[in-house]
């Protein structure tokens, strides 16, 4: 077995004792095919208020220019399924049920990169979890781990779509994996059941239509033209992986840190009203709502109940 090999299969036990679900890799290598894709969703204002997605261009297209002479692009999946989503007055996304994610999983990739320095010795690389200009969807599907789903949600033929993707780019050459097929066939449950339309054709997404941004990513009041399409999410939405098929196959995490935050509990949208700026920060500070922060869930609550 080369080095190269022993390296591979090294790195996937290790993401795998460490509680990844799925972990593939790919050549780091410039997405060509992306380009055109990603310049016309931006230049029809499909990313909305995400200002940020107009910035780095290149970089999201090439993880050379994120690390220099990087080889690999290492992609993990981490399961964060609840049979349903948390109630608090509203429903909430599955995947802020409880602490950030973010916090979780970078932890995790700081043990496998600490516990990689000792096995391999010192590599150059970094770590990502949807904090940086990196296309982690389509590095996940080069690297085997699922298919694109018209709802544009990374989808694994195993375990369904409710997983938080993370990557480590490295200048560590390694055993690439290959895409897998696509299986959503002629299904489009996805698109018949968005209640804002926000998925325009199959694989393609408004981002400035969908609830998630809504209730999210807008700053600004919330449209009035969307009144009772929202149905009772006050946070996120998980409507379009909740009528796909292959969630059938989606098992409950095994991770503590995504138990629903006990805050939840019996939670009336009154008092999401009635709560102080002190209050939600001691409650969801290290929540993903910290995001929106109280103001934002306190305009959500009240659009619902128009």
């Amino acid at each position: 077995m080369t080095p190269k090999t022993q390296h591979t299969r090294w790195i996937k036990e290790e993401a795998q004792r460490l509680g990844f679900d799925y972990c593939g890799i790919s050549e780091a290598v410039k997405l060509e095919e992306d380009a055109p894709r990603l310049e016309q969703w931006l230049k029809q204002g499909r990313h909305g208020q995400m200002h940020y997605m107009e910035h780095h261009f290149e970089k999201r297209l090439d993880p050379r220019l994120l690390v220099p002479g990087a080889r690999s692009v290492v992609s993990f999946l981490y399961n964060y399924y609840l049979p349903s989503p948390p109630q608090a007055g509203g429903s909430i996304s599955r995947y802020a049920s409880g602490e950030d994610y973010h916090d979780v999983l970078r932890s995790k990739l700081k043990a496998l990169a600490a516990a990689m320095h000792d096995k391999i010795g010192d590599i150059s690389g970094r770590v990502f979890v949807d904090s940086a200009p990196v296309l982690e969807r389509r590095w996940a599907q080069r690297s085997g781990l699922g298919w694109m789903g018209k709802n544009a949600n990374l989808i694994n033929k195993q375990g369904g779509s409710f997983f938080f993707l993370a990557e480590w780019i490295t200048e560590l050459e390694l055993d690439y994996d290959g895409p897998v097929k696509d299986y959503c066939g002629t299904c489009t449950r996805c698109l018949d059941a968005c209640p804002t339309q926000a998925i325009t054709a199959p694989g393609e997404v408004d981002g400035s239509r969908c609830i998630a941004y809504f209730t999210i990513e807008l700053k600004e009041q919330l449209p009035a033209s969307m009144k009772g399409s929202f149905q009772d999410w006050i946070f996120g939405c998980d409507i379009c992986q909740e009528v796909c098929p292959w969630n059938r196959f989606s098992t409950p995490n095994r991770e503590p840190r995504f138990a629903p935050l006990e805050a939840f509990d019996g939670m009336q949208m009154k008092d999401w009203m009635e709560m102080t700026e002190s209050v939600f920060k001691k409650t969801f500070g290290s929540s993903p709502l910290s995001r929106t922060g109280l103001a934002g869930m306190k305009r959500n609550v009240k659009f619902a109940q128009e």
